[in-house]
């Protein structure tokens, strides 16, 4: 069998809060189902659903969104993120 190493491949993510939330759903545009708040003016953000290419995923606070290199969008743990990525000081895309 044949050994394979992934690419490397300059993604678009931030990790996902309270505060940046509605403009990480935005930014997905389309791609987001919901946004899941609590409190009386719903300024508690829980969480939020992304559609993706495999059907709709939680996204948790902490959680980082990425968009891939299709242009879709994907959660990501941090353990996984931390495992996987590293920041690109001067991005090509």
């Amino acid at each position: 069998m044949a050994t394979y190493r992934k690419k490397p491949v300059a993604i678009e993510a931030e990790q996902l809060t309270r505060e940046n939330a509605q403009r990480l759903a935005d930014w997905s545009g389309s791609r987001w189902c919901s946004l899941y708040a609590r409190g009386d003016r719903g300024e508690d953000i829980s969480h939020l659903v992304i559609r993706t290419l495999e059907g709709d995923h939680r996204a948790d606070l902490g959680d980082w969104i990425v968009r891939g290199v299709e242009g879709e969008f994907y959660p990501v743990k941090p353990s996984i993120f931390a495992a996987t990525y590293e920041l690109v000081e001067d991005p090509v895309f």
